[in-house]
């Protein structure tokens, strides 16, 4: 199913959100408490922060090994520093295959994106990857590089954001085009590094705010009271300080 984190804040090493917690991404590739579906997120990880001091754009690292594997990621984590990140580890659904492509987080321009679920069908059944895609603009449509349908959504959602609508409206306008193709776990996140969107839609997804901070889970990396769970059927707009959660449209 995969899992995601995105911590929006004072500058942190990736390391302190991706690494060092008891239930970091690093324990939740192994051994996620909270998914409903698979007990291994071994196929690949990836991590996209942004220093706005330098460019607008985030920089990206992925790979498809396990997160637990590279050691040269745990080496740099508790050097580099950001304000704002997203990071993934990955259970390819079958037929999907495990490939840099295919690791989360996607990337274009300021937005990162991830999905927690998968749309059913995909690589499977010709109409739906057809269907899926039918949407998308030919600028949007190019750009995709592999064969995940988590790339596709990617690509749905900029192109409602191209149309200037909101990060979660993107997102929900995302579901609605892909629960009308096929049944679908659709957990997604999209941040610009400066306000988040994410959904709870078949899968866990928690919210931890404080005064300077934000950060949107898949899971808590910790013991901390102040996590709050999201209800399922919703769509949390956040930036740091502040969250609010909404029902999707039924």
């Amino acid at each position: 199913m995969c899992r995601f984190v995105c911590y929006l804040g004072p500058p942190v090493t990736l390391g302190s959100v991706v690494l060092d917690p008891p239930y970091s991404l690093l324990r939740q590739a192994w051994a996620p408490r909270f998914q409903r579906q698979g007990a291994i997120n071994a196929d690949g990880f990836g991590v996209g922060w942004y220093d706005p001091a330098r460019r607008a754009e985030p920089a990206r690292y992925r790979t498809a090994r396990p997160l637990w594997s590279d050691r040269s990621f745990a080496s740099l984590a508790g050097l580099v520093t950001a304000p704002a990140l997203v990071a993934a580890v990955r259970d390819a659904t079958p037929p999907a295959p495990v490939e840099e492509t295919g690791t989360q987080p996607f990337g274009a321009g300021p937005w990162l994106f991830a999905h927690n679920g998968k749309v059913d069908g995909w690589g499977i059944v010709p109409a739906v990857k057809t269907g899926l895609r039918r949407p998308l603009s030919e600028v949007r449509a190019a750009a995709i590089e592999g064969g995940a349908d988590s790339e596709v959504l990617f690509a749905l959602a900029l192109d409602v954001v191209d149309s200037g609508r909101s990060p979660a409206e993107a997102l929900v306008a995302v579901i609605a085009a892909a629960t009308a193709v096929a049944p679908s776990i659709l957990n997604l996140i999209l941040t610009d590094g400066h306000r988040v969107a994410a959904t709870a839609c078949g899968d866990s997804l928690f919210v931890l705010v404080a005064d300077d901070s934000v950060v949107v889970a898949s899971e808590p990396y910790d013991e901390d009271p102040a996590w709050q769970r999201v209800p399922d059927g919703s769509v949390v707009e956040a930036r740091p300080g502040w969250v609010s959660t909404t029902t999707l449209p039924s």
